[in-house]
């Protein structure tokens, strides 16, 4: 039986493993990592990670050919295939801080599988790296191999959270990167037998280590540049009167562009897509490519920007200031089906309506009192480190002071509100009774929609004053400041 470890059991590791035990029963898979409440986590009934799916596949597996565990070392030197899928935040301090990755973790890993190793293993990157990491890696292994033979593989992941099973089920493409060695190649062709149980050759695409690294930075700044492209396009409708879901849609019938990636928004967040732009803008920048890491750079500032203008919208809006003025916030979460909030922009948003002294009422199905207020303290870049945040007493987000109350209720949360700013598309926000939303609020009554998932019309008619992202402006808003000052 081949045997897999995989090192570190957070939202590629796990989900990824977990597909690869449930597709190869044939193959043993242990996803190791030195924190045992995770590994708990994931041997118990209630896992980790939400994910639509995730819980059948973990179940149907589990104990059988798939298990979790805080043994990390011996499991990793009893594995052929050890899949690396540790923690490459940003640094925040030192050569390159806020826009380079971190890989404090990725070295730790590679020494401690070439000191507990005792036969060849293929080494797997399946965190996001920068390019040439994995020759970093290969000599910290061949130097400390004590003649066993280490093969470097770069196996990005391409998952969208919320639809992560079926991206690993029915991904687009599996990419296999190695060196163009004897060697090599075999390590490749043994990978790429694995996703053959289940994945179609022609969707996987076998290339130098080099390409395979810059493939995910590559793809997750052009998916990010779109959102960006349409963000940028809905200020520039709300000045002309267009409505962006119709230029998107004009834009998306062509087929050289597509539709995919151009719902205008308050911005884009998650784990991947400002993290990897800033690491490939520090890449551009030390190969000397000042131009190149200026655009992506743009990328970013569009994304910020996007938040600061929603923030200035509301405030503009609601005379002025929002001073004392109860705002819930329906969603925290920065997509739909998840728990994860990471770069959610509803952090800055809430950041920026507490600078105005607001009193915040927070709302989202899947994200908990806890995360969110412990989200609220987080300085830029902390998130992405692991170590313990701890909220302090008396803190504008803690649980002791009422300038923000997180509540398990969309229509508590609106209760006695000024204004309602949407900022998840979560199915249920579409199916709410905005009528009774709207008799239990103060008036004037505001609905600013980051996510364009009410009906402006509709809610109008009940008597809300609605902004809709790069949807033509409600006429109370029409004279108002429509881009956050410099």
């Amino acid at each position: 039986m081949v045997k897999i470890c995989c090192i570190g059991a957070g939202y590629v590791g796990g989900p990824t493993m977990a597909m690869i035990a449930f597709k190869c029963p044939d193959i043993q898979v242990v996803v190791v990592d030195i924190s045992a409440p995770r590994i708990n986590a994931w041997n118990s009934d209630r896992l980790p990670i939400f994910e639509p799916g995730l819980d059948d596949v973990v179940r149907s597996c589990r104990n059988n050919n798939l298990f979790f565990s805080t043994d990390v070392e011996s499991h990793v030197a009893d594995a052929d295939i050890i899949f690396v899928s540790v923690n490459t935040p940003t640094k925040t301090r030192g050569l390159g801080a806020g826009k380079a990755a971190d890989l404090t973790y990725w070295e730790s890993a590679a020494r401690m599988i070439a000191e507990v190793a005792k036969s060849d293993k293929i080494v797997v990157e399946k965190s996001t790296v920068p390019v040439k990491t994995a020759e970093a890696i290969e000599k910290i292994l061949t130097h400390n191999s004590r003649g066993i033979n280490f093969q470097i593989l770069s196996n990005p992941e391409f998952l969208a959270e919320g639809t992560a099973i079926d991206d690993l089920a029915n991904p687009d493409r599996v990419l296999i990167g190695g060196r163009e060695t004897p060697e090599g190649q075999k390590a490749v062709a043994a990978l790429k037998d694995v996703y053959a149980h289940w994945v179609p050759e022609d969707r996987i695409i076998t290339m130098n280590l080099w390409s395979a690294e810059l493939s995910k930075l590559a793809a997750n700044a052009i998916l990010a540049q779109r959102i960006s492209s349409i963000n940028a396009m809905s200020a520039l409708c709300e000045a002309t009167g267009a409505d962006v879901s119709e230029v998107a849609y004009a834009v998306g019938k062509d087929s050289r562009i597509g539709h995919k990636f151009l719902n205008a928004s308050v911005g884009f967040g998650g784990s991947c897509f400002q993290k990897d732009i800033l690491n490939l803008v520090y890449i551009c920048e030390c190969n000397g490519l000042i131009e190149v890491a200026n655009y992506w750079k743009q990328v970013v500032q569009i994304n910020d920007y996007q938040k600061a203008r929603f923030v200035n919208r509301v405030v503009s809006s609601m005379f002025n200031t929002v001073s004392g003025k109860k705002i819930a916030i329906l969603g925290f979460a920065f997509k739909k089906d998840t728990g994860d909030t990471r770069e959610t922009p509803a952090i800055d948003v809430c950041q920026g309506l507490l600078g105005d002294k607001a009193q915040l009422c927070i709302y989202d199905p899947q994200v908990t009192e806890e995360q969110i207020r412990r989200d609220l303290v987080t300085s830029k870049f902390d998130w992405d480190h692991p170590q313990h945040l701890v909220v302090p007493p008396g803190s504008p987000t803690s649980n002791k002071n009422d300038t923000v109350r997180v509540t398990g209720d969309a229509y508590e949360a609106a209760k006695g509100a000024h204004g309602i700013c949407i900022m998840t598309e979560w199915e249920e926000f579409k199916l709410l009774d905005y009528e009774r939303i709207y008799q239990g609020m103060e008036k004037p009554a505001f609905v600013f929609d980051g996510r364009n998932v009410v009906k402006p019309e509709e809610l109008r008619k009940i008597g809300f004053i609605v902004y809709s992202v790069g949807k033509p402006l409600d006429p109370w808003m029409k004279d108002l400041p429509a881009a956050p000052s410099t």
